[in-house]
């Protein structure tokens, strides 16, 4: 019974890991978006 539980916390820890990786790397590229987006901005308007 022990190990049954052991074996499914780690089941669900690898799942939440994998899901924050996911949602790390959408959040990634619409951070390097937003950041190219105002260095743009900035470099047009002359600052």
């Amino acid at each position: 019974m022990k190990n049954s539980k052991k074996g499914m916390e780690l089941v669900q820890v690898a799942i939440l890991i994998g899901i924050a990786i996911f949602i790390g790397l959408i959040f990634k590229n619409q951070i390097n978006e937003f950041i190219t987006g105002i260095f743009g901005n900035l470099q047009g308007a002359g600052f």
